[in-house]
C-alpha cells in the first residue's frame, strides 16, 4: 500500500516500517499479534511460521560428504563450490575425483607423456596446450623426448629414443608362434615325464 507524500508516517515499533499515522494503531496490534523477527537474520517472519522458517534456513544441517556442519541455505553453495569431498574430474584423463585429491593427482596425472604427430615428440600432458600453440610441425631427429631434451641441455647428451608402441602384424604373428611352440614342446615333455614316472 503507497502512502501518500503529504501524508504524515511514523515507524512501527515493532517491525520498524513506516505507517501512515493514521493506520499506526491499527497496524501494531496487528504486527505485534502476528509477526516476530528472526533472531538470525532479522527478517519479520509470521510467527506461525517462525519455526518453519528456522529449519529451513538457518537450522545446522551436515554435509552429507565431509560431515561439515553449516546453515542450510548455504548448503547447496557448499556442496557445489567449497566441499573437499565434491567430486570434480582431472583436466587430463577426465578421472572423476574427490576435490582433496585432485592436485596430487593431476600432479602426476599431468606429467605423463603423448606424442605429438606434428613433430613425432613426446609432450607432458600438461604442455600440451602450449606446445599445440607454437609446434611448427618440424620433426625433430635429434631429440626425441622431453625427457632428452633436458638431458641434451644438461650436456649428458639424448639418452635411448623411446619408440611408439608400433608392433607390425609380423612380428605380432611371430610371437604367438613362437609362444605356442613352447607351451607344446613343454606339455609334451611334462607328458613324458608324467608317463616315466608312472613306469617305474
Amino acid at each position: 500500500m503507497a502512502v501518500a507524500s503529504d501524508e504524515a508516517t511514523r515507524t512501527c515499533a515493532h517491525c520498524d516500517r513506516d505507517i501512515p499515522s493514521s493506520n499506526i494503531d491499527l497496524h501494531y496490534a496487528h504486527c505485534v499479534r502476528n509477526l516476530e523477527r528472526c533472531k538470525v537474520c532479522g527478517d519479520m517472519v509470521p510467527k506461525k511460521h517462525a519455526e518453519e522458517h528456522y529449519l529451513d534456513t538457518h537450522a545446522p544441517v551436515s554435509c552429507s560428504l565431509c560431515s561439515e556442519t553449516m546453515e542450510r541455505d548455504i548448503l547447496a553453495i557448499h556442496k557445489g563450490e567449497n566441499c573437499p569431498r565434491r567430486i570434480v574430474t582431472c583436466e587430463f584423463c577426465e578421472f572423476p575425483l574427490p576435490a582433496v585429491d585432485l592436485a596430487e593427482h593431476q600432479e602426476v596425472c599431468g606429467n605423463r607423456t603423448e606424442l605429438c604427430h606434428n613433430c613425432n615428440r613426446y609432450i607432458r600432458l600438461r604442455e600440451t596446450y602450449n606446445h599445440e600453440a607454437r609446434c611448427n610441425g618440424v620433426t625433430d631427429n635429434t631429440v626425441g623426448t622431453s625427457r632428452d631434451a633436458r638431458a641434451a641441455e644438461r650436456g649428458q647428451g639424448p639418452q635411448r629414443r623411446r619408440q611408439p608402441n608400433e608392433f607390425s602384424r609380423r612380428g605380432l604373428v611371430f610371437t604367438i608362434a613362437l609362444t605356442g611352440i613352447a607351451v607344446l614342446l613343454g606339455s609334451l615333455f611334462f607328458q613324458k615325464k608324467t608317463e616315466g614316472s608312472q613306469v617305474n
